[in-house]
């Protein structure tokens, strides 16, 4: 992310946690159609870049088995001025949770459920 015009880095981690919707999880597992995912997640950095005029942006998801307290979710900009790096760091979040092919299965106490795009 280093670029002399950047004066902000804006970064997400998500985790996966130990409570969702009242209930115990004990791990999520994500299932994407890989290479269409991350296309989808480059046009979306792609955009965005344009739309704030950021320097750079990374997106990335992991697919797989995540733990509670594992990172699931990562995404970092890069912007001359820091409202434009927090504002697209946060659509850049949101975005992905309704356009990418991703899908997400919760493991929980009481058994097991797909959880929301593709479910």
């Amino acid at each position: 992310m280093e670029d002399e015009r950047a004066g902000a880095v804006a970064t997400f981690l998500g985790t996966v946690r130990r409570e969702s919707r009242g209930r115990g999880v004990i791990r999520l597992e994500y299932e994407a159609y890989e290479g269409i995912a991350e296309e989808v997640m480059a046009e979306i950095a792609a955009q965005l870049a344009q739309k704030y005029g950021l320097c750079s942006v990374a997106i990335m998801h992991r697919v797989g088995v995540c733990e509670v307290g594992d990172a699931s979710v990562a995404v970092a900009v890069s912007a001359p001025h820091r409202r434009d790096a927090l504002a697209a760091c946060q659509e850049a979040i949101d975005t992905p949770k309704s356009g990418v092919p991703l899908w997400k299965k919760e493991f929980s106490v009481g058994g097991e459920e797909w959880i929301g795009r593709g479910s």
